[in-house]
């Protein structure tokens, strides 16, 4: 454990004394009796009060994630303090938890492991870059997790975990609702949502629950074409799903609950805005020019993504009278391909850096990244119920990965029209680039935590997880773009631990206070070679001694002190945290190469405070606020052989993607009419701060970068503004409802904020440059009726 108690103790004191001077406020709270709602979360594995969670956790229900207009998980960790996304891509989603990550992961990148777990019900579901784009119909809430919740949910959950909970299948009930969705986008194409639920009783001890639904993406990104056609709305796509669970109470011991789930997500493009593409930009002499900005890109081919996601597992519970036991089995099998123009890539390289014709550097490049992952899991717990004095859990937990990943550049004709030949040992001709990366990846884990009550007002807890962790890989590169690599092995062993200790102190009836240390880590992994024949030769010099064969494990500390308080009408709750960060993997993007590889940062540090507050002002207004500062920084450097900082990876810089303040405001509003119905409107207003997308993008910005000769451009080189701005988003929904209907207007991004999410940019920005950015203004209606 770090040597920080002198830093743990100022930053716990001066949480309590915060806490203390809110004392007076509280007790009078505790002397006023309100009915506070309490929702039921499972953050520690067994049922209980969110309220009575000794650490920093939010559930969103269903209803709610209505009410502020979210439809993704990027929309709800706008109104959750301390959690952010990153938006790569339809499913390509980067999750952040306080402040905790080391930059944008690219798609061939498939070695490094995510920071946040994130979990459908009992099963594991995160897969680095490529988080699951899930439909929200049906939830019964999504909870995040704050801090290292390794103790329980292992590797991954080094920062946090996330958790979509469905609602279960009820016995002896019939039951279900429909939903649908007409919307527009401004400067953009419509979309459109179907979907169902039905709770089917089967007999007395059986029930089924089936959901199924259906969405069309509206798209809002134009892409000029070499001809100066435009393609409209390329980004446009569909998303299909369907979900079937069954509760079996074969004794009334025992409940079985099997459950299948399957869904495939097609979109045609990328919400990407190109402001410099080195084939299409105003400043080419001699090619015609293209003006970009806006919501418009430069392609020359179809782009596409799509994710094909199985899931099947299986839930036993036996309770044994004093304590259950409880076994998860889970089965995924995921298949995603993403395609992109490369051409841009391809032609910085072919007529850039080689010097060859137009003819040849405009081939169209086409780049097929294929990834496919077989994943087993097992969990068998055993668990107290009910206990008095000592609430208690053990387990353990077996996972199976087999994980496929290749790419593969397709630039038909090139061998023909230049004499090169391009045929390797695995490459097919006209293959400047072939890879194929499969690798297993085996955990297994014990754990235990148990929660003494020490007496009615104070519970000490502590926990401990033990791991290990094996991962093989077999490293296939060829093409004349790569360092020819065939049937490498890359081999990681690991072995880990993640204690936490929590104090709680309930000082009131309606306040309690607590203290927690705890740990989490990621597992390492193999970094891939360089792209040696595409290096100039200071980049060659600069990145072949960093460019290991492998990385270290990251791990946190985590020292936390907090409130939750009971209000009248509501809740408030608070937290301050301090969290060492150990051999942080940060991403290096090696320049000329078009190759990134991992290095370890041997220290970082995330420090911070989070609130929500929730409160029934009267009877027709509600309010909900959270907001979350951050300041989380590099705490150590990282040279290259000459002694130079190595790409703004130096004490004191931020780290990236995260920003250090963001808050989000709920103002509800209901009122019963004189016929039956009542009408209601939510105004949410939502605040993300200005970011950065890699550590790299703060030093020289804006940057300077030199242009290559292709097209006689009229300047030598152009500045790059690499800061994310800071955004503020509103969602307006208003509309009428009965006890089994509903009809709601909504208004999404309001004020039509084209936020800017994440830097896109090709081989070090000379051959692209724009963002990622959110949907613009959304105007729709939705009609929902329950039985």
């Amino acid at each position: 454990m770090p040597a920080s108690n002198i830093r743990l103790r100022a930053v716990l004191g001066a949480s309590l004394l915060a806490i203390s001077a809110a004392l007076p406020a509280m007790a009078f709270a505790a002397d006023t009796t309100t009915d506070v709602e309490e929702l039921v979360v499972t953050a520690r594995k067994r049922d209980e009060a969110l309220i009575d969670v000794p650490f920093s956790v939010n559930a969103m229900s269903e209803t709610k994630m209505r009410a502020s207009g979210a439809v993704n998980l990027e929309d709800i960790s706008r109104n959750i303090a301390g959690f952010t996304v990153q938006n790569l891509g339809p499913g390509q989603s980067q999750v952040a938890i306080r402040g905790i990550s080391a930059g944008q992961l690219a798609r061939d990148q498939p070695g490094v492991k995510e920071q946040v777990g994130v979990y459908l019900d009992e099963s594991v579901v995160s897969l680095s870059l490529f988080t699951p784009d899930l439909d929200l119909f049906d939830l019964s809430r999504i909870e995040v997790l704050r801090g290292p919740q390794g103790t329980l949910f292992g590797s991954g959950s080094l920062s946090g975990t996330v958790r979509y909970i469905t609602n279960q299948p009820q016995l002896g009930e019939l039951s279900g609702s429909a939903e649908g969705t007409g919307s527009f986008v401004t400067h953009g194409g419509r979309g459109a949502d179907l979907k169902g639920a039905i709770n089917i009783p089967i007999g007395d001890q059986v029930a089924l629950r089936v959901v199924a639904y259906g969405s069309q993406f509206p798209g809002f990104i134009d892409a000029v074409q070499p001809d100066g056609s435009i393609n409209e709305d390329v980004n446009d796509g569909t998303r299909t799903g369907f979900r079937i669970a069954a509760k079996i109470q074969a004794t009334d011991n025992l409940t079985i609950t099997p459950r299948y789930l399957q869904q495939n997500v097609s979109v045609n493009g990328f919400n990407r805005v190109d402001r410099f593409n080195i084939l299409g930009n105003p400043y080419t002499t001699t090619r015609p020019k293209v003006s970009l900005g806006n919501l418009n890109q430069y392609t020359q081919l179809e782009e596409k993504f799509s994710d094909k996601f199985k899931l099947a597992d299986l839930t036993v519970a036996l309770d044994l009278g004093g304590m259950t036991l409880t076994s998860i089995s889970s089965y995924t099998d995921r298949d995603v391909l993403v395609v992109r123009d490369a051409t841009a890539l391809t032609g910085s390289i072919t007529g850039g850096s080689i010097g060859l014709g137009a003819n040849v550097y405009t081939l169209d490049a086409p780049l097929y990244d294929t990834t496919g992952v077989k994943l087993f899991t097992q969990e068998v717990r055993l668990a107290s119920n009910n206990a008095e004095k000592l609430d208690w859990v053990v387990g353990a937990f077996y996972s199976d990965m087999d994980r496929d990943y290749a790419q593969y550049l397709d630039v038909a004709g090139f061998s023909k029209l230049t004499g090169i030949p391009t045929k390797g040992a695995r490459a097919p001709t006209d293959a400047l680039y072939y890879s194929t990366v499969p690798y297993t990846l085996k955990q297994s884990a014990v754990f235990g935590e148990a929660t003494l009550h020490v007496n009615d007002r104070l519970d000490v807890t502590a926990g401990l997880r033990l791991a290990r962790y094996e991962e093989k890989r077999k490293l296939t590169f060829d093409g004349i773009f790569a360092d020819v690599t065939i049937d490498y092995p890359g081999n990681v062993k690991a072995d880990d631990s993640a204690p936490r200790v929590i104090v709680a102190y309930k000082a009131t009836d309606n306040l309690t206070i607590n203290g927690q240390i705890s740990k989490g880590f990621r597992l390492g992994g193999v970094n891939d070679p360089l792209n040696k024949p595409l290096c100039n030769a200071a980049d060659l010099a600069t990145f072949t001694p960093l460019a290991k064969p492998s990385f270290e494990n990251e791990q946190v500390w985590n020292y936390e002190a907090g409130m939750k308080a009971k209000i009248p009408g509501g809740s408030f709750t608070a937290a301050a945290f301090v969290s060492d960060i150990e051999n942080l993997q940060a991403t290096v993007d090696a320049g000329s190469c078009s190759s990134r590889i991992i290095v370890n940062v041997p220290k970082a540090r995330s420090m911070g405070l989070e609130a929500e507050f929730n409160k029934q002002l009267t009877e027709n207004f509600d309010v909900s606020l959270s907001a979350s500062w951050n300041n989380s920084e590099l705490r150590s450097s990282v040279r290259d052989s000459s002694g130079a900082v190595l790409q703004s990876l130096r004490d004191g810089n931020r780290l990236p993607t995260v920003p250090k303040f963001q808050g989000a405001a709920a103002v509800g509003y209901v009122r019963p009419m004189e016929n039956g119905l009542t009408a209601f409107s939510n105004l949410s207003v939502q605040y993300v701060g200005d970011r950065f997308t890699q550590i790299s993008d703060q030093e020289s910005n804006p940057r300077t970068v030199s242009l290559f000769n292709i097209g006689a451009p009229s300047v030598s080189s152009l500045n790059f503004q690499l800061k994310l701005p800071a955004y503020t988003q509103v969602n307006f929904r208003v509309g009428v409802r009965s006890e089994d209907w509903e009809a709601a207007f909504f208004v999404n991004n309001l004020t039509d904020e084209k936020a800017e999410l994440a830097v896109d940019r090709e081989r070090g920005l000379r051959a692209r440059y724009g963002y990622l950015v959110s949907q613009p203004r959304t105007v729709g209606v939705t009609v929902r009726q329950s039985f």
